[in-house]
């Protein structure tokens, strides 16, 4: 593929990332055939055999989470919290304190992000460490 047509080729993904429903990034998908098909071949033919995993988000989920579940970021971000973590701790007693520091991470994500609400809390309360 050209280096001059990729960021024309980028701005239409994103389009086609932020369809609002199948129907329509399916009929901007067939456009970008239309337009790019010859001068960038072998990348249409990617697009077009990861459709389906592009796509399943649409099937699945609303649109305001869309954008999380496709892209790797909070994943990469969660990741490096643990690592910033663990750098400080270092050696830990046992497995399972690592297991409680991963698993507080977690739920403060899920609560940082919303996910979770204050019942979670009691129902963490009821079990007996």
């Amino acid at each position: 593929m050209s280096k001059s047509i990729q960021p024309e080729i980028k701005e239409r993904l994103r389009l086609l990332y932020d369809a609002a429903n199948e129907t329509i990034a399916r009929e901007q998908l067939s456009t970008m055939f239309e337009d790019y098909n010859d001068k960038a071949s072998k990348a249409m033919k990617i697009l077009e055999e990861g459709f389906d995993d592009i796509i399943s988000v649409f099937k699945i989920f609303p649109s305001k989470y869309r954008k999380r579940l496709r892209t790797s970021n909070s994943i990469e971000r969660l990741n490096q919290e643990i690592r910033r973590r663990e750098r400080v701790i270092r050696i830990f007693p046992n497995e399972a304190s690592l297991i409680r520091l991963i698993g507080a991470l977690l739920m403060w994500n899920m609560m940082k992000s919303g996910h979770l609400g204050e019942n979670i809390w009691k129902w963490i309360s009821t079990f007996n460490p």
